[in-house]
């Protein structure tokens, strides 16, 4: 793997483009090799998978994943930077240069369709602090094909949506990332592999695409159910999902036709469990998302 951005590079080819980082978008540029040979080694990408970068900035992961991976996609909202990615690519990774693809796009909205063929197989991105839990979230929905993913968000993000039940950061994230995919913590990024340096420091969240904990029910009914119950955290279930099921006592009615205690919080429930819920209680409950 050569041909690689480091310090130097990341910062002459700003000022050429006339770019800084911007908060509004959440970019934080990795300048360090050795960070991103990491996360291309910790995503254990495949010979034949096909890689999806969301918030490629000036293209130091781009760069590593293109020797390493059949195809390589990258999602960038910034008109610059996705008009200077190709040139970049060009002149650093060769031959491999040929397997990209630049959406100027926004991840956020990005279809299957949009992508187009290659399909996705996997999700390798440096995301944007801002809005990184919608976007795993979006991109999985969306995309079926993604079987595998890590991703470098900022560590209190990373330790969400990882969490199990009971821990004291487990939440919405975590049950919805979930409902797709086994997640695992996968390692710490210190700030200074950054430009510009970040207060806080990131981590990596690996995760492995699995059926859906139940057939019987949409995704939609059972996220309806999630953030009821996380909407009002300190409540009991049975007052949480009050609103939800039409009142307390349907609420209740649900809960234990799903074998949970209505005295229970939502912290304490496992994703499988969220869908037990959801399967159990009436059709008009939960109307929308």
């Amino acid at each position: 793997m050569s041909g690689l951005l480091g310090p130097a590079e990341i910062r002459d080819l700003a000022a050429r483009l006339g770019v800084a980082p911007t908060k509004k978008l959440g970019q934080n540029f990795v300048h360090d090799p050795n960070t991103v040979r990491k996360i291309v080694s910790t995503a254990g990408l495949a010979p034949d998978d096909v890689a999806l970068e969301v918030g490629p900035g000036l293209g130091s992961l781009t760069l590593a994943l293109l020797p390493v991976a059949a195809h390589v996609h990258v999602v960038e909202i910034d008109p610059v930077l996705a008009g200077a990615l190709p040139e970049t690519a060009a002149r650093h990774a060769g031959a491999d240069a040929a397997r990209l693809t630049v959406h100027h796009a926004d991840a956020l909205r990005v279809t299957a369709a949009d992508l187009g063929d290659p399909a996705p197989t996997a999700l390798v991105a440096n995301l944007p602090y801002n809005v990184a839990v919608p976007v795993v979230l979006h991109l999985l929905a969306e995309l079926p094909g993604l079987r595998h993913g890590l991703v470098m968000v900022q560590k209190e993000v990373a330790d969400r949506l990882v969490a199990g039940p009971g821990s004291k950061v487990y939440g919405i994230p975590s049950v919805k990332l979930a409902w797709y995919a086994r997640a695992r913590a996968a390692g710490r990024v210190p700030p200074n592999v950054f430009w510009p340096v970040p207060n806080v420091d990131s981590g990596l969240v690996g995760f492995t695409r699995r059926e859906p904990p139940r057939a019987d029910v949409t995704r939609e009914r059972v996220f309806a159910v999630v953030d009821a119950a996380f909407a009002q955290r300190r409540k009991t279930l049975r007052a949480a999902l009050a609103g939800w099921a039409g009142g307390a006592d349907r609420a209740a009615a649900a809960l234990t036709a799903a074998g949970v205690d209505p005295g229970a919080r939502g912290e304490a429930l496992t994703v499988e469990q969220f869908a037990a819920i959801a399967a159990s209680a009436p059709a008009a409950a939960g109307a929308g998302q």
